[in-house]
């Protein structure tokens, strides 16, 4: 068996060993340090946030967003039923209530859906809103950001404001996405809710080893977030703590990683769509797989390439397994998905149904340099397309 490529690895061509080596040098190791104040200066420039406060990971970031906007035991958090379990545990942290729903042809929620809903199945009181089928308060919606893809929800917004529902982004797989066109124009994913949430671990775009980040527009917002992220210290004298707090803040050593990361976000980004476009042309006359197509109102970080089955007498399993067999591809069953809503009374999950296999095609970070992990990647897909029903050529890269 060739050597597989990984699902992901971090690759380092910046300064990242220097600034590590100075955070350590500088004894400045835990959640404060110079490293942590440029890093959260970086992400607001990236994104144009006024505000940004870096944390352990993306989950805590959730959690954070989601305590600031004062989401309580017993409310309801609206949320898509595709999406990576840090968005419902973090629901589950605040021991609220996850209401979910079916997703559009870009695998983020249906805002269609969660209007009909707000529309039908809610009613408003003294200004806030409540299902009217358990009573309880609807306090929030997480909004992802599915795989990279920016999440169309230009009419939600407003109906979410009317109705007092505070809107968080998952924008952890989507730090380099922003809109093109329409009232979003020119926004970052993650800037337009109340809160959006980053992640930095080590599979996404960017790695800090670890690592989150809450952006919002908010000042007073952010100085919860911030308060909270700190144990929520009234009197650090005294230790006096008038709330429960969390230690949720990014050490300075990663931070330094993130920021020499940060640096090199743009030719990340670049050869991240070089490579997605390499894969759409090798696929458009294949008629038994495709890649799918990003948004056409944003500018995708193309941070995953999606595999969509078009045959449906294709096996899944078979298919997983052949990739796997090949070795040149990195396939992984957790991805395999079959996208249905759950079934809730008050969710429409009309559409749901079709089959994807996602997976990393090639250019993933620390090989993005390599050509030959583009031949191997391009030539698993054709060898499993071959074994399962038809011979596809795919050209080598030269």
């Amino acid at each position: 068996m060739s050597k597989r490529i990984p699902l992901s690895e971090p690759f380092f061509f910046g300064k990242e060993k220097d600034y590590v080596r100075d955070a350590i040098e500088s004894t400045w190791i835990s959640g404060s340090g110079k490293y942590l104040e440029k890093f959260e200066s970086s992400i607001g420039e990236i994104t144009d946030s006024p505000y940004v406060v870096a944390c352990m990971n993306g989950t805590s970031a959730l959690h954070l967003a989601l305590t600031a906007a004062g989401v309580k035991s017993g409310d309801e958090v609206l949320a898509p039923t595709l999406t990576f379990i840090s968005s419902i545990n973090s629901i589950l942290y605040s021991k609220a209530s996850p209401v979910f729903f079916d997703s559009d042809e870009f695998f983020n929620i249906d805002q269609n859906k969660v209007i009909n809903f707000l529309e039908n199945n809610c009613e408003q009181k003294n200004g806030e809103t409540f299902n009217k089928r358990t009573g309880k308060r609807v306090a929030a919606i997480i909004v992802v950001h599915v795989w990279g893809n920016a999440c169309n929800f230009e009419k939600l917004i407003k109906i979410c404001k009317e109705r007092n529902i505070l809107i968080i982004e998952d924008a952890a797989e989507s730090l380099g996405t922003t809109y093109t066109s329409g009232d979003f124009k020119g926004k970052h994913t993650g800037t337009i809710g109340d809160f959006g949430c980053i992640s930095f671990n080590g599979n996404k775009i960017i790695t800090a080893g670890v690592g989150g980040a809450v952006l919002t527009a908010s000042e007073h917002s952010f100085k919860k977030v911030d308060y909270l992220s700190k144990q929520a210290k009234d009197d650090s004298f005294n230790y006096v703590h008038n709330e429960m707090g969390f230690n949720y803040r990014l050490s300075n050593i990663n931070a330094a990683l993130g920021l020499a990361q940060a640096e090199n976000l743009k030719a990340i980004l670049e050869k991240k769509n070089y490579i997605h476009n390499l894969y759409k042309k090798y696929f458009k006359e294949n008629e038994k797989f495709e890649i799918m197509d990003t948004p056409d109102y944003a500018r995708n970080n193309n941070w995953l390439n999606i595999l969509k089955v078009l045959n449906s007498k294709f096996n899944n399993t078979e298919i997983i397994l052949t990739l796997g067999e090949k070795g040149s591809l990195y396939s992984f069953k957790d991805e395999l998905l079959k996208i249905k809503a759950h079934k809730l009374d008050t969710v429409d999950t009309t559409g749901a149904g079709d089959t994807f296999i996602g997976y990393y095609v090639a250019g993933i970070a620390s090989k993005m340099n390599k050509k030959d992990n583009l031949n191997r990647a391009s030539e698993a897909a054709a060898l499993a397309t071959t074994k399962l029903g038809g011979a596809e050529s795919i050209p080598r890269i030269n």
